[in-house]
């Protein structure tokens, strides 16, 4: 090794030693090393304030050493201190005179460092005992204080800066607000507060987002929650012609999802390459959205800019659990693609045997229940009336069993939960799964209901006014005057 190598490598070991020392703050042994000849270049001065250390600092500003000196990213000591939160090391720094409206490489003042970091001494020490402190300075992003405080969820900070009189509306240069940055970062605290001074909440950014937008890409629940209890649009559209459901179905963010249908959304809505929430669902393989759309009575029969429903998206890719779904809902099995494609001829050319086996069966049994419809069309309504207004919470499970449900169809109908009063869909739900079964497979729906109604002990619902009677040849007829052939009869 050069002798110059190895002078250098001393030099270098004694500086490291000299941070150190700095940084763990003992003054000894940086006077020892000073003492020796060690430089003492700026980053002893970052280390001490970083850490915290107000004496190593004192020695080293009594060494004349340069206060506002900056790093590779134009952080001082008097940025990092505020960045640390040490308030007795920033005191010491403006005190010896260091630049009060200096900024890094990022444009963060003393202000943004502490805002972000959540640091409310600090704060309160550069706002009320400093002069000349501008709140609402932004920096190269055009975020101030508030923003930063507002995208990292310091909550203390944030309320301490609207109690001192920021601009609460104030955009970056992506022209977010205080409010779309809580609501895309989950913070529901701080989205509340700033709810709370009367902001806009339907402000739009650059790419047309609102805060509920943001909160849905987020799959943030409590924020949409709060938005759409605050009066937002449920409706509004970015400049992709985007609803918030669109975020959630592409998302599977379902528990989110409900909370739009129930606050109106449009279901349907379609965004600039025609696509519903129930095609992004479908394609993304979100069933359990899937099913919350269904259940709000989406229109499945929407084509995209292809011209596909979401049934040929899951013909193409042969997701039967999905496709299942919506042929027990009831589509349009004749609508083709641009390529003049139906469901059944894309399944098949994917080679999806059982996907085309399901869509030949419902399109056989849309024909029949479309020759059926005057027979049928009572029934239905009987049926949800029955598990709407008569069935209490637990007897649907019971009744599904006695028909031979298995413990997992039951499980997966009553996976969606939607409100204490999620029982009615899930009963209604399973009888219509039921009366398809029935029918398909010949039997008497009406002698077959009332069996399950006794084994269940629901023999109140038997009586007047409604009487329907079994007749192999017509099926069921409803008639006043009628009985069924064990002379039983129920009233709903």
């Amino acid at each position: 090794m050069e002798p110059g190598s190895l002078q250098s490598d001393i030099v270098l070991w004694s500086e490291k030693e000299f941070h150190d020392a700095a940084k763990r703050n003992d003054p000894e042994k940086m006077q020892e090393l000073i003492k020796k000849g060690v430089d003492i270049d700026r980053k002893a001065l970052h280390w001490a304030a970083g850490a915290g250390n107000e004496e190593a600092l004192r020695l080293l500003l009594g060494h004349d050493r340069e206060v506002d000196e900056r790093d590779a990213f134009g952080m001082n000591a008097l940025l990092l201190a505020s960045w640390f939160g040490h308030l007795k090391v920033l005191q010491i720094l403006v005190s010896c005179g260091a630049k009060l409206n200096c900024e890094n490489k990022d444009g963060l003042s003393m202000l943004h460092c502490a805002a972000q970091r959540g640091h409310i001494r600090v704060l309160e020490f550069i706002m009320e005992d400093l002069e000349d402190i501008c709140l609402d300075r932004v920096d190269k992003l055009g975020k101030t204080a508030l923003h930063l405080a507002a995208e990292h969820g310091q909550f203390e900070v944030v309320e301490f800066l609207i109690g001192m009189g920021c601009t609460h509306g104030l955009k970056d240069k992506d022209e977010n607000t205080a409010v779309h940055l809580a609501a895309k970062c989950g913070h529901t605290e701080v989205l509340q507060k700033l709810v709370e001074t009367g902001v806009d909440v339907d402000e739009r950014n650059t790419e047309g987002l609102t805060a509920l937008h943001l909160a849905a890409d987020g799959g943030h629940y409590e924020c949409v929650k709060l938005l759409l209890e605050s009066g937002c649009n449920a409706n509004a559209l970015t400049n992709k012609n985007r609803t918030a459901l669109h975020y959630m179905a592409q998302h599977g963010f379902d528990r989110e999802a409900s909370l739009l249908l129930e606050a109106g959304i449009n279901r349907d809505a379609v965004d600039n390459q025609h696509n519903t929430a129930l095609h992004l669902a479908v394609f993304n393989k979100h069933p359990e959205v899937l099913r919350l759309l269904i259940d709000a009575d989406c229109d499945l029969d929407v084509t995209d800019s292809r011209q596909q429903t979401a049934l040929h998206l899951a013909a193409e890719h042969g997701w039967q659990d999905m496709a299942e779904m919506m042929l027990i809902s009831g589509v349009n099995l004749k609508l083709t693609d641009k390529q003049g494609k139906r469901c059944l001829e894309v399944a098949a050319r994917g080679n999806h045997v059982i996907l085309v086996d399901m869509i030949i069966k419902a399109d056989r049994f849309y024909k029949w229940e479309k020759d059926h419809q005057p027979e049928t069309q009572h029934l239905r309504s009987v049926l949800w009336s029955l598990a709407t207004k008569h069935l209490c919470r637990g007897e649907w499970k019971i009744l599904a069993q006695h028909w031979d449900f298995s413990d997992a169809h039951i499980r997966a109908i009553e996976q969606q939960w939607t409100g204490m009063k999620s029982f009615k869909e899930h009963g209604h739900r399973m009888l219509l799964i039921w009366l398809h079964g029935v029918v398909m497979a010949g039997e008497n729906p009406i002698k077959s209901l009332y069996e399950g109604l006794v084994e269940i002990s629901r023999t109140d619902l038997a009586g007047e006014p409604v009487k329907l009677h079994w007749d192999p040849g017509s099926w069921w007829e409803v008639s006043d005057g009628a009985s069924w052939g064990c002379d039983e009869q129920w009233q709903l």
